[in-house]
C-alpha cells in the first residue's frame, strides 16, 4: 500500500495526498448512526478530470477499493472508506465554472456546496431549487444519493435538475452524458442512471443543473392539528387547491417541542392550542407578486381551518426562516437526543397516515420511541429510532421497511441504501431487480473498485 501512495502521488502531487498522520477523523466515516469508522490508506485530492482518471485508471490497475466523498454529510455510509482503500476528495474541485442566465443553467464542479452554489446564483436572481437538510452538502454527494429535501413538493429532487454530467469510470474513461438540452431521446439515460448509484458506477467530475427564477415572495404558515390523520387527510386538499406550496411538512409533537426547546423558536401557538395539538403542518408559499400570495395564504388559512385546524398563523420571516431550518436540522437534534438510528422511509403521501398508525403500534409493542417529521407532499417520513438493544433495533428496523415497502412505497426517500441500509434492502427488495443492478455494475466497474459493498456485494454476501 505504500506503493500505491506513492503512485497517486505522482498523479496529483504529493501536498495532495493524506496519508498515516495526515489523515483528519472525518476522512474515516459520514453521519450515518451506528456506523463504524475505517481508516483509509490515503485520501486523494484531485484537483482536474484527468487528475480523477489517473486516479481511478492507477485504483483499477492495483485493485484498490475507491470510495468518492463531498462534504460527508450521508447518513447511510456510503462515503466510510473500505479497509485497505482509498477516499478520492473532491475538497478542491469546488468552483462554479458557468451560470448561463439565458438558457438558466449552472455547470458546478462536485465539491461545490449547495450554499455556495445558491450564493453565486442569487445576484442574477436564479435558483437551484432542491434543498436537502443539510446546506453545507455538496452537488457531486447530492447527485450521488439523488437528494430531495423539503421543496420537493413542488420542485422534485436533484434528478429532476441535472441535464447532464461528466464521468470518470473506474477504467479512467472519461464521457459527458446529457447536455444542456432539456430533452434527449438517445439511447439509454446514462444520466439518470448514475445519480443515486451512490459512487458504485462512476465519480461525477461536472453537473449540469437546471436553474428556475428565484421567487421574490414567499409566506410561512403553520397549522396545528389534533391528529396526524388530519394533517394528513388536509395535504391532497392543500395540494388540489393549486397554490403549488414549495413547503409541505409535518412535523409531530415531540419532534415541534424538542425544536422549540433547542432553538427557542416564538411561534405565537397559544398554550391552550399547544396543548391539544399532536401534529403540525408546515407551509411555505411563494411567489413573483405580494398581492398573489396574500391571496393564496388567505385562502390555504381558511382551507386549513375547513378541514379541522383550531386556527392557522403566518409566521414572520424570523420565525419562519428558524422553523424551516430547525426542521431541516432534525437529523442532528435527533443525533444530540441519543437516537439509534434514522429511517427516511417514503410512500404514497395518502398511505402516510396508515404507515404512521403501524410505527406507533410497533413502536408500543417493541419498546421503542420513534418520533419524526416528514415531507407530508411527497410521502418522504423521516423517523428517528430509540431502541438501544441492537437485535431488537434490527427487527423493529426491519418492520419498518417492510411496512412501507407493503404500502407501496421504498426503502429510502433521499440518504440512500449504502451499507447502514443494505442488509434491508438485500432481504426485502426484489432479488431480480438486485441481480441486474449487479450485472449494471459489472459493466461499469468490471474490477469491483468503486464503493464496494455499498448497495450490495457483487459477489451476493454482505461485507
Amino acid at each position: 500500500m505504500e506503493g500505491i501512495v506513492e503512485v497517486l502521488s505522482a498523479v496529483v502531487g504529493a501536498d495532495h495526498v493524506r496519508a498515516g498522520e495526515q489523515l483528519r477523523p472525518e476522512d474515516s466515516h459520514d453521519e450515518a448512526l451506528g456506523a463504524a469508522p475505517v481508516v483509509p490508506v490515503a485520501v486523494v485530492c484531485p484537483g482536474t478530470t484527468a487528475e480523477v482518471a489517473g486516479v481511478l485508471a492507477a485504483c483499477t490497475e492495483h485493485r484498490v477499493p475507491v470510495t468518492a466523498r463531498g462534504s460527508g454529510s450521508g447518513l447511510s455510509g456510503a462515503c466510510t472508506p473500505v479497509a485497505g482503500g482509498i477516499v478520492v476528495s473532491f475538497e478542491r474541485m469546488d468552483h462554479v465554472v458557468d451560470i448561463d442566465t439565458v438558457g438558466h443553467v449552472a455547470v458546478v464542479q462536485p465539491g461545490v456546496q449547495l450554499d455556495e452554489l445558491d450564493a453565486a446564483l442569487a445576484p442574477h436572481g436564479l435558483v437551484y431549487p432542491v434543498r436537502p437538510g443539510e446546506y453545507s452538502a455538496s452537488l457531486g454527494g447530492n447527485v450521488s444519493t439523488n437528494a430531495g429535501g423539503m421543496q420537493a413538493v413542488k420542485h422534485g429532487v436533484t434528478r429532476h435538475h441535472v441535464l447532464g454530467l461528466e464521468l470518470v469510470l473506474a477504467t479512467g474513461e472519461v464521457l459527458r452524458t446529457g447536455g444542456r438540452t432539456v430533452k434527449s431521446s438517445s439511447g439509454y439515460d446514462l444520466t439518470q442512471l448514475v445519480i443515486g448509484s451512490e459512487g458504485t458506477l462512476a465519480l461525477v467530475t461536472e453537473v449540469t443543473l437546471k436553474l428556475q427564477p428565484r421567487p421574490p415572495h414567499a409566506a410561512t404558515v403553520l397549522a396545528p392539528f389534533s391528529t396526524l390523520e388530519e394533517v394528513a387527510a388536509a395535504v391532497p386538499q392543500v395540494i388540489a387547491r393549486g397554490v403549488g406550496p414549495s413547503v409541505l411538512e409535518y412535523i409531530d409533537l415531540l419532534t415541534m417541542e424538542a425544536i422549540r426547546a433547542e432553538y427557542g423558536i416564538e411561534l405565537g401557538v397559544p398554550d391552550d392550542v399547544r396543548a391539544t395539538a399532536l401534529a403540525y403542518l408546515v407551509l411555505r408559499l411563494e411567489s413573483s407578486h405580494d398581492d398573489r400570495l396574500d391571496a393564496d395564504v388567505e385562502a390555504v388559512a381558511a382551507l386549513l381551518v375547513e378541514l379541522g385546524a383550531p386556527d392557522v398563523y403566518v409566521l414572520p420571516h424570523g420565525a419562519a426562516d428558524a422553523l424551516i431550518e430547525a426542521r431541516e436540522k432534525a437529523f442532528w437534534l435527533a443525533k444530540a437526543n441519543g437516537a439509534d438510528d434514522i429511517v427516511d422511509v417514503a410512500v404514497p403521501r395518502g398511505a402516510i397516515p396508515a404507515l404512521m398508525a403501524r410505527v406507533a403500534a410497533l413502536g408500543e409493542t417493541s419498546g421503542s420511541w420513534i418520533a419524526g417529521c416528514g415531507h407530508a407532499g411527497d410521502g418522504n417520513v423521516h423517523l428517528a429510532v430509540f431502541q438501544p438493544d441492537a437485535a431488537r433495533r434490527h427487527e423493529v428496523m426491519t418492520e419498518l421497511f417492510r411496512t412501507a415497502l407493503d404500502l407501496g412505497g421504498v426503502i429510502s426517500g433521499e440518504h440512500g441504501i449504502g451499507t447502514e441500509k443494505k442488509p434491508y434492502f438485500l432481504a426485502l427488495e426484489d432479488p431480480n431487480k438486485i441481480a441486474l443492478m449487479r450485472r449494471i455494475k459489472q459493466a461499469f466497474d468490471p474490477a469491483g473498485i468503486l464503493n464496494p459493498g455499498t448497495i450490495f456485494d457483487l459477489g451476493g454476501t454482505d461485507r
